[in-house]
């Protein structure tokens, strides 16, 4: 009756083994480390750069810990934090020789001090939110007047091309804030613009007027387009934050919108707020120009000449000038995608741009118009501008794809299709607050949740044992089996663990500890009715299930509810809520009832069991 079949103890040994393995990376703490991430597209973190850094270290007379390259950045764990500042200097000095041009991102971190074992395993401890594990955190204001000035401008690049097409001739059109002033002539010219724009530009509000002897028509965003326009923007810039602070390794970010205009960001781990402002304004963005091919425009880039007005003069990846028309005919706004490949006629590294219906219209005009002529794909990354290529036109190009090749290697063409795809900002944002968490303050933190944590689990063990002996004994055993499944759960999931996710914990707790009170109450009421111990046991375990069912089927439907509604701290305290809710059902019930059945099953005339007073009603 009560014995459990040998698969199902062969699953307990297997949770309990896989949750001990996965735990374990939890207790070891983390140790200073070292981050060198690249600060350009075209340089890259390899064994020669680790090699670099070890040369450095070992002429500072730092000892290293651990050494790992990984996810394109470089680690270096240190013994404490005094040989990770001395290190960070080192290590600075080593790699970026010239300070205002910084090659090479060299921040402060932490590292798990995971064994080589249990890494081998795959086996990493929990992430830890900003309030334990300490970091930097930002308050970013996005600048909305600017983000409606640029979408006024590119309409006003648009209104030109449209009534062009169309036919309809004008005065000059300029745009003065976020205001576009058309100029006519005439009135049915006025009339004949004024139809076409509302044809093809619903967002924008007309208004006619006069100034001097010409017809004015003056158009402003309508207040709903605005609005999206600056809702875009913020969605933008908060993907491409996303993109960049991901991609340079930094471990579970907080990129979250705060408000209508601010973004907050928080990393963890990453003490250094100087170099923080870094990963932040790493962006890169694609701007398509014609080559300046005047004779003074060859003069200049040959070195003999000045720069004509109107020109700029950039250099490309062999240090070669190139001078460019300051007029930009393309931007990374209209690209869609950036993925790297081949030519498929030289078989050279490239990246193959896809551009959206707009881009794709305008950059047929432009190879249509210049044939002949060379086009400079420039990349702009950190305000500085690179001339990627600057091949000739050679025929008109439609359908939108677009490919950058030449004198490019395979890990730069991955490289720059990966900038690029992350994109620009959408308009340009202010850092409002910053703060630095310290590691201590972290570690605090940590001390003060274990101890809620730990005299939490305490004092209910405490209760269960004088209370139901040996019964509250199994089900102190299958409480703690149940926090070390979390853990495992969480640590498997690699999420993070704030401080409203530890309180989650402490409850989670309490509430597991509800299904064996059940379950042992239940086993109480049939001893008192008179059944024997065995059959008490079994129904008991019967009768209680479907409660325990009903009773966490409602409190997870909360969990997930919290989960899908909230954020920030609370969707944190959901997650852990709604995993101890799933471990809790498994090591209340399956867990507890294979300690009983091991300890009590085998005895085949049992006589009593140990589960506190059990009251008999009086004859």
């Amino acid at each position: 009756m009560n014995r459990y079949a040998l698969w199902k103890y062969i699953v307990i040994a297997a949770a309990l083994l896989i949750g001990g393995l996965y735990t374990l990376p939890n207790f070891f703490g983390e140790a200073p480390a070292v981050q060198v991430s690249p600060g350009k597209s075209s340089v890259k973190v390899d064994t020669a750069t680790q090699a670099r850094v070890e040369s450095a270290l070992q002429a500072a007379g730092i000892p290293i810990e651990t050494l790992s390259l990984e996810n394109a950045s470089l680690k270096v764990r240190l013994a404490n934090t005094d040989a990770q500042i001395k290190a960070k200097d080192a290590i600075q000095a080593a790699l970026n020789p010239n300070a205002q041009e910084p090659a090479y991102v060299v921040a402060l971190n932490l590292i798990p001090r995971t064994p080589a074992w249990l890494s081998a395993l795959h086996a990493a401890p929990m992430y830890l939110g900003l309030d334990l594990r300490g970091g930097v955190h930002f308050m970013l204001q996005v600048d909305m007047a600017a983000a409606l000035t640029q979408r006024v401008e590119a309409l006003a690049g648009d209104l030109r091309t449209t009534l062009r097409d169309k036919s309809v001739r004008h005065a000059g059109i300029s745009r003065s804030q976020q205001e576009i002033e058309i100029r006519f002539r005439d009135a049915p010219t006025l009339q004949a613009a004024t139809q076409v724009i509302n044809e093809q530009f619903p967002d924008l509000q007309l208004t006619p007027g006069t100034q001097g002897s010409d017809m004015v028509l003056r158009a402003v965003l309508k207040p709903p387009a605005a609005l999206k326009v600056q809702e875009q923007a913020l969605k933008q810039n908060i993907t491409t934050l996303h993109n960049r602070i991901n991609e340079l390794g930094v471990a579970e970010p907080v990129i979250q919108q705060q408000g209508l205009d601010r973004i907050v960001v928080q990393l963890p781990g990453v003490q250094d707020t100087a170099k923080a402002k870094d990963i932040l304004g790493r962006t890169a963005t694609l701007e398509l120009r014609l080559v300046d091919e005047s004779t003074e425009g060859r003069s200049a880039e040959i070195g003999s000449g000045p720069v004509p007005f109107g020109s700029e003069r950039y250099l490309d990846r062999s240090g070669q000038a190139v001078i460019v028309r300051k007029q930009v005919m393309l931007t990374g706004d209209n690209l869609t995608d950036a993925q790297p490949g081949f030519d498929n006629q030289t078989q050279e590294p490239a990246v193959h741009l896809t551009l959206d219906a707009k881009g794709a219209r305008i950059f047929k005009d432009i190879t249509r118009e210049n044939i002949n002529k060379r086009m400079a794909i420039l990349l702009f990354e950190k305000g500085k501008g690179e001339v990627v290529t600057a091949p000739v036109i050679r025929t008109e190009i439609g359908g939108g794809r677009v490919q950058i090749s030449g004198r490019m290697t395979t890990a730069e063409a991955n490289d720059t299709a990966l900038l690029l795809r992350a994109g620009a900002l959408a308009a340009p944002m202010e850092i409002i607050e910053e703060r630095t968490i310290g590691p201590s303050l972290g570690a605090e933190n940590i001390a003060m949740g274990f101890a809620s944590v730990t005299w939490g689990f305490v004092a209910v063990t405490a209760f269960m044992c004088i209370y139901y002996m040996l019964f509250g004994l199994f089900s102190s055993l299958a409480l703690a089996v149940n926090l070390m499944l979390l853990v495992a759960v969480l640590s498997m999931m690699q999420a993070t663990l704030t401080l409203p996710g530890m309180a989650a914990m402490a409850l989670v707790l309490g509430m597991a500890i509800d299904s064996n009170v059940l379950i042992n109450e239940r086993v109480r009421e049939e001893l008192r009715n008179g059944a024997a111990p065995q059959t008490a046991i079994h129904q008991g375990y019967e009768r209680a299930w479907a409660t325990i069912l009903d009773s966490n089927v409602t409190t997870l439907i909360a969990g997930l509810a919290l989960l899908a509604f909230g954020s920030g701290p609370v969707r944190g305290f959901a997650v852990v809520h709604c995993l101890g809710i799933l471990t809790s059902m498994f090591s209340a019930v399956f867990f507890s009832r294979g300690i009983v059945n091991l300890w009590y099953g085998r005895q085949k005339r049992l006589k009593s069991v140990s589960i506190g007073t059990v009251w008999r009603a009086e004859a």
